[in-house]
C-alpha cells in the first residue's frame, strides 16, 4: 500500500514532467511550408512520450462505499512502430495491480480503495516510443503467416461486431467481383468512406454497435463506430482485422487539427484506429473513421470530399498512420475483474466503480480524470 506522502510525491513528479519541452505543441498547425496540402506518414524516428492519468474517484451524489478503478495501460507492442516502456504509479489504495483480459490480453491497472476513504485518487505515468508507419502495396513481401489461434481470434464476431446477418450481407455486396484481399479490404475502406459520417452528436468515441448502425440505415457515428464497422464487414469477407484502443498524445506534423492532440491535457483525446491483415503485407493501418473527421472538423469545417485536404487524408489513411497516437489494446467484450457490473464493448477510457454503481467514464470532469501528455525530447 502506498501513503498519501507518496501520493504528494507523486504529483510533484508530474508537475515536473510538464517542464520537458513540447516542440510538436508548438510546431504542427503550421503545415506544409508550400501551402501545399500534405499528408504523408512514412516509418522515420522513433518519439518518446509520456502520460500521465490521474483518478479522484469521486462517489456520485448520494452514494457511498468501497471504490475501485481499472485504467487502461498502453501495454499494446508492434516493433515496427510502438514500444511500450512500462507503467507506474502512486495511490492511497489498498491494492493496485496490473491486471491482464484472458482473451485478448489487453492491460489494465486494477485499484481498490478500503471502505471509507475519503479522497481516493491514483497517478499513473506510462511510457512509450511509437513512430509512424506505412505500407507500400507495389511491394509485397514474405510475411510470417497467423498462427490458426490468431487468425480465428480476428475473424470471430464478438458482442457488437457480428459477421453475419446484415453485416455479412453488406460485406458480400462490398466486396463482390474483387479477388485479392487487398482489392477486398480497399473496397470496404473505400465503401464506409463514401457511406457512413461522424456524428458530433455521438457520445464519446461511439460504442461500435455496428448491426444496429447498418439496420438503421443512419451510419452516423465516431471512431469506435465507424472502424468497428470496417473491421466487421472486412472479418465477413474472410480478412482478418482488428480495432486498435487508444489515445491521441500530440499534434499532426502535417498540420491537421482534427488528427492529433492540440493540447497537453489530452483526457478526450481517445482515438479507435484499425487495422487489416493482408497476406503479403502483415497487419495493415487503416482508419476510414479519420477521413470523416477530416470532413467534419478539419477547418474552416464541413468539407467536401474532393476537398484537397480530404483527398490527401482518403488516400494515406488505407495503409499508413501518423505515430502521434499511443495503443492500449484490441480487446474486445471485456470483463473488468472484481465487477458485477456489464462487460465492456471495448477498454478505451478509464473506469471506475464506488458502491458497485459504475462512473460515467464520458464525462472525466466529474469521474474525475485528467489526462496528459509530454513529448520526452532529453
Amino acid at each position: 500500500m502506498t501513503s498519501r506522502r507518496d501520493v504528494l510525491k507523486a504529483g510533484a513528479a508530474f508537475a515536473a514532467a510538464l517542464a520537458v519541452p513540447h516542440h510538436a505543441f508548438a510546431q504542427a498547425a503550421a503545415g506544409a511550408a508550400d501551402g501545399a496540402v500534405v499528408f504523408a506518414p512514412k516509418p522515420g524516428p522513433w518519439r518518446n512520450f509520456e502520460v500521465v492519468t490521474r483518478l479522484e474517484v469521486a462517489p456520485p451524489a448520494g452514494k457511498s462505499g468501497p471504490a475501485q478503478a481499472w485504467v487502461p495501460l498502453p501495454a499494446f507492442r508492434a516493433d515496427d512502430w510502438f514500444k511500450p516502456a512500462g507503467s507506474t504509479w502512486t495511490t492511497n489504495a489498498a491494492n493496485a495491480e496490473v491486471v491482464r483480459d484472458p482473451h485478448y490480453g489487453a492491460e489494465m491497472l486494477h485499484v481498490t480503495w478500503k471502505d471509507g476513504e475519503a479522497a481516493p485518487v491514483v497517478e499513473i505515468t506510462s511510457k512509450f516510443a511509437t513512430r509512424d508507419r506505412a505500407t507500400d502495396f507495389a511491394k509485397p513481401g514474405t510475411v510470417a503467416p497467423l498462427s490458426a489461434a490468431e487468425r480465428a481470434l480476428f475473424l470471430k464476431a464478438t458482442d457488437l461486431i457480428p459477421v453475419d446477418g446484415i453485416v455479412k450481407t453488406t460485406s458480400d455486396k462490398i466486396v463482390a467481383g474483387k479477388t485479392t484481399d487487398v482489392e477486398k479490404a480497399r473496397a470496404i475502406y473505400e465503401w464506409v468512406v463514401e457511406n457512413t459520417y461522424r456524428n458530433a452528436a455521438t457520445r464519446g468515441c461511439g460504442t461500435g454497435d455496428i448491426a444496429s448502425l447498418l439496420n438503421s440505415g443512419n451510419l452516423g457515428g465516431k471512431c469506435a463506430d465507424l472502424n468497428a464497422l470496417y473491421v466487421g464487414l472486412a472479418r465477413a469477407a474472410g480478412i482478418p482485422a482488428r480495432d486498435l484502443y487508444g489515445l491521441r498524445v500530440a499534434p499532426s506534423k502535417f498540420g491537421y487539427k482534427s488528427l492529433g492532440a492540440n493540447a497537453q491535457v489530452v483526457s478526450k483525446a481517445q482515438h479507435c484506429r484499425a487495422e487489416v491483415w493482408l497476406e503479403a503485407h502483415g497487419w495493415v493501418p487503416v482508419d476510414p473513421a479519420d477521413v470523416r473527421k477530416v470532413v467534419l472538423e478539419e477547418p474552416p469545417g464541413k468539407l467536401a470530399i474532393d476537398d484537397a485536404k480530404v483527398i490527401a487524408a482518403r488516400k494515406a489513411l488505407f495503409g499508413a498512420w501518423e505515430g502521434n497516437w499511443l495503443a492500449y489494446n484490441d480487446g474486445h467484450d471485456i470483463a473488468l475483474p472484481g465487477s458485477s457490473g456489464p462487460k465492456l464493448g471495448f477498454l478505451m477510457y478509464p473506469q471506475a466503480e464506488v458502491a458497485a454503481a459504475r462512473l460515467d467514464c464520458l464525462d472525466p470532469d466529474t469521474f474525475k480524470y485528467v489526462i496528459k501528455s509530454a513529448e520526452i525530447t532529453a
